[in-house]
């Protein structure tokens, strides 16, 4: 008995580090950029050796997979929380501010999937685009849900609307006096909505 609790001691200890190293190296990654930031950067600020680190990642690259997954999965998390609607544009609506909360809460892991893009970091590019693809499609659905003027692009749509809620991330201060996440969420929305469905639509 006396092993197996020592045994799960070090397995919890184990896997606390791994948290400290994902939180650091997404924090260091936001904030100065992958190339900038050496993997003894990041065992320095989180008071491990350099070892330690390549215990838990086998490489720099692989250990921005791990932050890139860490941040979509947040995000997604907080996105399909939102609740089922029967009109379309008011789920986007819940669907944006939900993202925009999760973006500014998770700042270190959201600002290195808005910064870091794949074709910075080629060794792993497939694997950066499948994390941010398999996120998007939560918005690919929703937007497909919509009843929009013939012919619109929905891709741009989509995209409009992400780069516009990711960029918050560059001006947005909670109580700086600027307006909510909600609020923020629903104009955002709004102006999609007045050129996508055609002024004044209500469909």
């Amino acid at each position: 008995m006396a092993t197996q609790a020592k045994a799960v001691i070090r397995q919890r200890g184990e896997e606390q580090t791994r948290e400290r190293i994902l939180g650091v190296a997404a924090e260091w990654f936001g904030a100065h950029g992958y190339a900038a930031t050496s993997i003894r950067d990041i065992a320095r600020e989180v008071g491990v050796t350099v070892g330690a680190i390549y215990v838990h990642f086998p490489s720099k690259d692989r250990l921005l997979v791990a932050v890139y997954e860490e941040g979509v999965r947040r995000i997604g998390e907080a996105v399909d929380a939102v609740p089922e609607s029967a009109e379309p544009w008011e789920r986007l609506e819940a669907a944006a501010q939900a993202h925009l909360e999760a973006l500014l809460d998770n700042a270190g892991f959201a600002r290195v999937i808005v910064r870091v893009i794949p074709t910075d970091v080629p060794e792993v590019a497939r694997d950066l685009r499948r994390l941010r693809h398999g996120y998007e499609a939560r918005f690919r659905g929703l937007i497909d849900a919509l009843d929009l003027a013939p012919g619109f692009d929905r891709s741009l749509l989509r995209l409009q609307l992400l780069g516009a809620l990711n960029a918050t991330q560059a001006w947005y201060r909670r109580g700086a006096g600027r307006s909510d996440t909600k609020t923020i969420a629903t104009q955002f929305v709004a102006a999609l909505r007045m050129g996508a469905a055609g002024r004044g639509s209500k469909g």
